[in-house]
């Protein structure tokens, strides 16, 4: 089963506290009562997006935490990138694939374009798409207009 780490999740509804902040500087305590999670889950968290550059921190008193580039301009890519890893379905999906049956797979090359789907669909979900309703997100369309599906992010 495909599915993003809990990681990710946590990662993601961070930045859409952050992001709903319009640049205001956050505490790592406030976003945890914002986001309902762990303050140390939040703080692991927030430092991992801070070493990307996904968030700025600023210290003292009045320190905190704030979106490092606009939220349009930040992609679900970017986020799974940072906390889970490049996206790969397949070992030889993957940039540094070790597969010793790479070169005899009949199969390897479709997993590597299914891959390349996925990955162009999460370029293409942003984080301001990522903070607005499910029913306001765009339609992606996965397998040549047959199958069609409604990105939906939330619980």
């Amino acid at each position: 089963m495909l599915r993003i780490s809990r990681l990710t999740d946590y990662g993601t509804m961070i930045l859409v506290h952050l992001a709903g902040r319009g640049g205001k500087l956050c505490s790592a305590s406030d976003v945890a009562a914002g986001v309902h999670v762990a303050l140390p889950t939040v703080q692991k968290i927030l430092k991992l997006l801070t070493r990307s550059g996904l968030v700025i921190s600023a210290r003292g008193a009045d320190g905190g935490y704030c979106l490092g580039r606009p939220a349009s301009e930040i992609s679900a890519a970017d986020i799974l990138d940072v906390l889970d890893g490049p996206v790969a379905i397949t070992e030889c999906s993957h940039e540094d694939s070790q597969c010793e049956l790479e070169a005899l797979c009949q199969v390897g090359g479709a997993w590597q374009k299914i891959n390349r789907a996925i990955r162009s669909a999460l370029d293409d979900i942003s984080l301001a798409d990522l903070a607005r309703p499910a029913r306001d997100l765009p339609v992606a369309g996965l397998t040549r207009g047959i199958t069609r599906t409604l990105v939906r992010y939330g619980r």
